[in-house]
């Protein structure tokens, strides 16, 4: 029986993929996985039990990730699953910088009162929300991932022009993008050139305030700039001081903050991005899946902090070690595998920056005494048999 902890409400279309084998609710002690969405679990303790974290969703800034590294605990994520709920509140972002729909909205809304009135100064008042089409403007996109490439495409079809960013873009990601989208040479030519720009890159060290005062220097004076990404890619003083300037002539975010949300050419939406029952129902699914794959049969599919390995089950009894990614951890693992006479029916290897992980089908049984020898090998993190 596998134990999961919940910590956050997670959509039934997820948990109803748990089998007989599964017990799972928010009071579970001891659990083998956790299912999490926007808990923050930097203080948490987690028990010694736990050997996957799964969250519903992209971003794992509320997991602690080193932490869980140390621990040989393999972190997951959905990414994609959301991307679709982004990718058109993105579209909308565009649309609600154009044209001041709120603005007009709320004016209208006050004429109440007015009676027989309201047609009449409807049409005389409208002229103050004039705005711009976004069909022929261009759009340079940040970052061409799940989402980029969905916001690319779709801009696309919006009779948009397209350019795009992005120095590490997949092969997968590659497939999926329009060839009529362009390549920008650099960054700095991007922002040059686009009428607006969609942040949708990973926040880490050395993006983590890569919007600020050198890359505002060189945009294109007027853009409008979409944060549906991390609040932090952008250096808000910055950005203040390039609406002043005219630089920047909107910004819209998913993610505002006090400072964000006191300045008036900001639209500030409250983190609504995968806020749909699709996303949720997606993500949900897609953690579910990645976390019983992992339990049962050791495989591991998008991790944050563990290397993408798969190997297919063939009826023998599967060893899993997590370890240091550190010279010689092979040799010592199937030198005790041989002394203690069992073979290697098939075997996957693979790392990810300082840790590596090892999927080994051996063909006979393993002892309590082999097991105790392989976590005593200096550098084993953790092992499983399955």
């Amino acid at each position: 029986m596998y134990k999961i902890g919940l910590l956050n409400n997670i959509s039934e279309k997820g948990l109803s993929l748990f089998t007989e084998q599964y017990e799972y609710g928010a009071d579970i002690s001891e659990p083998d996985g956790i299912l999490v969405r926007s808990k923050e679990m930097k203080d948490l303790s987690l028990p010694s039990s736990v050997l996957a974290i799964a969250r519903a969703g992209a971003g794992v800034n509320n997991i602690p990730i080193d932490k869980c590294s140390e621990k040989g605990i393999v972190v997951f994520n959905t990414p994609g699953a959301n991307a679709n709920g982004v990718k058109e509140l993105v579209v909308l972002g565009m649309l609600l910088a154009s044209r001041k729909v709120t603005e007009g909205i709320s004016w209208a809304k006050g004429l109440v009162g007015e009676g027989d009135k309201v047609p009449d100064l409807i049409e005389k008042g409208k002229s103050k929300f004039g705005g711009t089409e976004i069909m022929g403007k261009k759009l340079g996109v940040i970052g061409l991932g799940a989402i980029g490439t969905m916001v690319a495409n779709t801009a696309e079809g919006l009779g948009m022009e397209v350019w795009g960013y992005d120095p590490f873009m997949s092969i997968e990601a590659a497939w999926r993008l329009s060839r009529n989208t362009k390549r920008a040479a650099s960054l700095d030519k991007l922002l040059a050139e686009c009428d607006f720009i969609s942040l949708h890159a990973p926040l880490n060290k050395d993006t983590r305030g890569s919007i600020n005062a050198i890359k505002f220097a060189v945009m294109k004076k007027g853009a409008v700039i979409l944060n549906f990404a991390r609040r932090e890619l952008v250096n808000t003083a910055d950005l203040q001081k390039a609406m002043s300037d005219g630089i920047v002539s909107c910004y819209v975010t998913d993610f505002p903050d006090e400072e964000l949300i006191k300045m008036d050419r900001c639209i500030a939406i409250p983190h609504l991005g995968a806020s749909t029952e699709e996303s949720e129902e997606n993500c949900a699914i897609m953690a579910a899946m990645q976390l019983m794959d992992f339990l049962e049969n050791g495989n591991i599919k998008n991790s944050v902090n563990f290397p993408e390995s798969f190997l297919d089950r063939s009826g023998y009894q599967r060893l899993t070690v997590s370890n240091q990614n550190s010279p010689g951890m092979i040799e010592k693992i199937t030198h005790l595998l041989a002394e203690s006479k069992l073979n290697i029916a098939d075997m996957l290897n693979k790392s990810k920056g300082n840790t590596a992980y090892n999927i080994i089908d051996i063909d006979g049984s393993i002892t309590a005494d082999l097991t105790r020898k392989l976590r005593s090998i200096e550098g084993v993190i953790a092992i499983r048999l399955l």
